[in-house]
């Protein structure tokens, strides 16, 4: 779980595994995969960051990688 903050000041608690899509608009723009959009306060880079220090935490460590990566290396 991540803790972000909407534009009223709130912090809220989300479950990192339900995001598909991570997006500047300017707006940090979050779309999760039931297709809800959450707009917050971090930055795209804060999320990705918060986002891969959960993975990490709960033993998913590439979990978000594209079949065939590994980490930012291509695996031939």
């Amino acid at each position: 779980m991540i803790q972000l903050t909407n534009f009223n000041g709130e912090t809220f608690t989300l479950n990192a595994v339900y995001i598909e899509r991570i997006q500047s608009f300017p707006d940090t723009t979050i779309t999760l995969f039931n297709g809800k959009k959450l707009v917050v306060k971090e930055s795209e880079l804060e999320v990705r960051a918060l986002s891969t220090q959960f993975f990490e935490k709960i033993g998913l460590v590439g979990f978000q990688l594209k079949v065939g990566e590994k980490d930012d290396e291509q695996i031939v």
